[in-house]
C-alpha cells in the first residue's frame, strides 16, 4: 500500500503522513523529513525502505506550524524551512513521532531521519521508548543533546566536510556517547545522502544506506 494517512498525537493534534509498505510487514519504520517538509524526496525515501519490507510512515512534521509544507531545495525555501524549524516544540515533535510509530501496527519500530530529521530521530531514541533502533543522517543539533542517553541502539552518519556539523562536535558526541555507532564519510558534505541536491555522493550514500539497512535488520529483526 502507498498513500496519505492521518495520525493522531496523544495531545489530540491530527497530522498528516505518508505510508508505504506491505500490510503484513513484520517491522515498522518512521522516516523523518529534512527542513523542506514532507516532499517528493522524502516520500521516495519512504518508498525505498518500503521496498525492503518495512511498513513505513513519514509524518508531516511541520503540520503544527502550517499544513501542506512541501518544498524544493532553493536558498529561499531553505530559509523558509529554517524559520519553520525554529517554531517546532520538542514536546510536540516527540508526540508526533510517537503517533507515527504506532501507525504501522507492528510490535517493533525503528526511526530514520535526515538533517532536521536526524535530530528528531535522536529525540525518538532519548525521550521515548517506542523505538527499537534509531538512525540519523547529518544531524547538526545532536551534539548539543549528547548528554541525553538513548533508550535504544543508535547509528549516526556524518560527512567530514559538513559545514553544518563541525568534526569537533562529532568528536564531542563520540566521547560523550561511546555506545552510539558513529560513521564519518571522508570528503562528504551536508546532504550527501540526498540525490536531488548538489552535495550528493553516490558512493557515500550507498555505503551509509547499506550500514543503515544492516543496523535496522540487526536490531529490529
Amino acid at each position: 500500500m502507498r498513500g496519505r494517512v492521518q495520525l493522531c498525537a496523544k495531545d489530540g493534534f491530527e497530522l498528516s503522513g505518508y505510508m508505504a509498505g506491505p500490510e503484513d510487514a513484520a517491522y515498522g519504520l518512521v522516516i523523518v523529513q529534512e527542513i523542506f517538509g514532507l516532499n517528493t524526496r522524502i516520500r521516495d525515501v519512504a518508498d525505498r525502505f518500503a521496498a525492503q519490507g518495512y511498513k513505513v510512515v513519514a509524518p508531516a512534521m511541520f503540520d503544527r506550524i502550517e499544513r501542506g509544507i512541501e518544498m524544493g531545495y532553493s536558498e529561499e525555501e531553505r530559509l523558509r524551512g529554517r524559520e519553520s524549524r525554529t517554531r517546532m516544540k520538542d514536546s510536540e515533535t516527540v508526540a508526533d513521532i510517537e503517533a507515527a510509530a504506532v501507525a504501522p501496527g507492528t510490535s517493533r519500530c525503528g526511526i530514520v531521519g535526515y538533517s532536521l530529521g536526524a535530530c528528531v530521530a535522536w529525540l525518538g531514541a532519548t525521550r521515548t521508548r517506542v523505538f527499537q533502533a534509531a538512525c540519523g543522517w547529518y544531524g547538526g543539533g545532536i551534539a548539543a543533546l549528547r548528554d541525553e542517553e538513548p533508550n535504544c541502539p543508535a547509528l549516526l552518519h556524518f560527512g567530514e566536510q559538513d559545514a553544518s556539523v563541525p568534526m569537533m562536535d562529532v568528536e564531542a558526541l563520540r566521547q560523550a556517547r561511546p555506545e552510539v555507532e558513529i560513521c564519518v564519510y571522508p570528503g562528504a558534505r551536508h546532504g550527501f545522502g540526498c540525490d536531488v541536491r548538489a552535495p550528493f555522493s553516490q558512493v557515500d550514500y550507498d555505503l551509509a544506506q547499506r550500514r543503515t539497512l544492516a543496523f535496522l535488520d540487526n536490531y529490529l529483526g
